[in-house]
């Protein structure tokens, strides 16, 4: 396909908001991303199918990697049900269900795990991930969490974040582990948050016993 177009000239007349054309584009590449994986997500194959020329692909993203985690993003969604309503096991269940939910897409799945991946020799694809997908939603859950801690709902000495990695940590390790991969469901995902709890949860009063009646021990 020749590059001489502008990207947001249509195949017809007149010309569209770039907004159009960036969502033509995404939704293009989320359907490669789908089919093929990261790797099917190339600005030769991402132009063809959406109309829009490669010279305006290359200025507005740096790399196919780059494009293929913002149709991932797109694809599964940058919001979660993150809401403080007073009960934080709930309020985490209910984000730990949606995030089990989108997993249960193989797609999904596999997308995450082929992306993750590329992250690791891609700094810049890196960044993108920290800025668009893991950086919002972790400082969201940080300060769900924060709110728990002040209500008493977790021990002082708690760091909000090391309960992310546990929670989010065991999540993914089901889903980027082959031997685990699909074993991910809700009923994993409500031990993970019970045992997590557990441990973080504030400290009681021990409970004195007795070895003999009406004797302590």
């Amino acid at each position: 396909m020749s590059d001489n177009r502008t990207g947001a000239q249509t195949r017809g007349r007149g010309r569209r908001a770039w907004s159009q054309v960036r969502d033509d584009v995404i939704g293009a590449a989320a359907l490669l991303l789908a089919d093929g994986g990261p790797a099917a997500v190339d600005f030769s194959s991402v132009s063809a199918a959406s109309g829009v020329s490669r010279v305006t692909l290359r200025k507005h993203w740096d790399s196919p990697a780059a494009l293929a985690l913002d149709a991932y993003v797109a694809s599964v969604g940058v919001d979660m049900p993150i809401r403080d309503t007073g009960d934080l096991r709930a309020d985490l269940a209910a984000v730990m269900s949606a995030f089990v939910e989108t997993m249960r897409d193989p797609r999904h799945r596999r997308a995450a795990a082929q992306l993750i991946g590329a992250a690791q020799l891609d700094p810049a694809m890196a960044a993108s991930f920290s800025d668009h997908y893991f950086g919002p939603r972790r400082h969201r859950l940080v300060a769900l969490l924060r709110l728990g801690r002040m209500r008493g709902q977790l021990r002082d000495d708690v760091e909000p974040e090391i309960v992310i990695d546990l929670l989010w940590g065991a999540m993914y390790q089901r889903i980027l582990l082959p031997h685990l991969v699909g074993t991910l469901d809700e009923a994993a995902a409500r031990a993970l948050l019970d045992i997590t709890l557990h441990g973080a949860a504030p400290t009681r009063p021990a409970v004195p016993t007795s070895t003999e009646e009406g004797q302590p021990s």
